[in-house]
């Protein structure tokens, strides 16, 4: 027993690693081209925007695409042709060639290889669901014309897809899937029929006879059987899965009165919010109002018991009394009541006579 020395392994691990990664000028291997297992994508030495060219062994810059925005290719990068009219771009990139004539081999679900037939207006596929190219499928890796009648022999491929997901989960959005079934390694198998039957028709995976497409809730076994392209798990042709849905006119009263209350509502809180927030600002004007008036009636009696406190003094209140009341003894008359006065302040007040007088008699003493 030979055992592999450790640079050999490594080396073999590192070229394992790279594949499908080389650049321009670097070397590869036309043998090593093929389909991935399970997706059948194509795959190849070099890089998504190189091909493996035959002649020299080594890698080269894609010479045409098929998509407009290809994989692979940076920001900016400078994009290889698409093909024109009446010829395409293979796999590989390698250049434009033309159309490939009936019974022609063709690559996998390239149907846009073969050349359409003389009626291909009244062929082709217009529901965009991929039955076919202008008229012209790729079955079995062979050009055919999509113009098998009812209940004629047709030609069907049945491709399984397998796809990975979480807890073996898969959505099936392509609707040509014959049969969808389950593994115990949680891969998930689609079946992928097709025929070279006309529009409107399937061809039958056991009989391979042309049939009628099935109208919506007849009983079905495939995606293909229906004319929707949509059998449901219950066995029933349902409508397409791209179909849009259509609401009654009670769906469209339901949301104008949904709108309604939404703005209702909102106009209500918010009449609500400035309500309570104006009647706080009304209780605290109404404190401020009450309080100066407290304060005002507070000033209005203390005047008041300040003017009845001298009014209630001897002699109508005058300080001066007094000195008016003088000793019996005095020979000077008194001043008459009626020189007396009043101003404005409510207090009285002498002419001048009399309070040269006073002064005299302040005098004495």
């Amino acid at each position: 027993m030979h055992i592999l020395p450790p640079t050999l392994i490594l080396l073999s691990l590192i070229h394992h690693g790279f594949a499908g990664m080389n650049k321009a000028g670097e070397p590869c291997s036309v043998m090593n081209n093929r389909l991935q297992e399970g997706t059948y994508q194509f795959w190849s030495e070099c890089t998504s925007s190189n091909y493996c060219d035959q002649a020299e062994g080594q890698c080269k810059p894609k010479r045409c695409r098929r998509d407009d925005y290809p994989f692979g290719y940076e920001k900016g990068a400078d994009l290889p042709e698409k093909c024109k009219k009446g010829f395409f771009c293979p796999d590989e990139g390698i250049e434009c060639q033309p159309l490939l004539a009936v019974n022609s081999p063709c690559q996998l679900n390239r149907d846009d290889m073969c050349e359409g037939p003389p009626n291909f207006a009244e062929l082709a596929d217009t529901t965009g669901r991929g039955l076919n190219f202008n008229g012209s499928v790729c079955i079995q890796n062979v050009c055919m014309w999509a113009n098998v009648t009812v209940g004629n022999t047709c030609v069907v491929e049945n491709i399984p897809y397998t796809a990975y997901g979480v807890d073996g989960e898969f959505i099936n959005i392509v609707s040509r899937y014959d049969l969808l079934s389950l593994p115990d390694d949680g891969a998930i198998i689609n079946l992928k029929s097709r025929g070279n039957c006309r529009p409107g028709l399937y061809c039958d995976a056991q009989t391979k006879q042309c049939k009628q497409d099935k109208a919506l809730g007849e009983e079905c076994t495939a995606d293909k059987e229906c004319d929707s392209m949509n059998c449901s798990e219950a066995g029933k042709c349902v409508t397409a899965a791209a179909t849009p849905h259509k609401f009654g006119a009670y769906a469209y009263v339901l949301v104008a009165l949904g709108i309604l209350a939404g703005m209702g509502g909102t106009l209500t809180g918010l009449y609500l919010a400035h309500r309570k927030q104006r009647d706080r600002e009304r209780e605290k004007r109404l404190q401020y109002w009450r309080e100066q008036n407290a304060f005002h009636q507070n000033l209005m009696q203390m005047r008041d018991a300040a003017r009845a406190s001298i009014m209630s003094l001897p002699n109508n209140g005058s300080p001066r009394s007094d000195f008016r009341e003088l000793s019996d003894d005095s020979n000077i008359p008194k001043a008459s009541g009626l020189r007396n006065y009043y101003g404005d302040d409510s207090s009285d007040f002498d002419e001048p006579s009399s309070q040269g007088i006073r002064k005299t008699d302040l005098g004495r003493f």
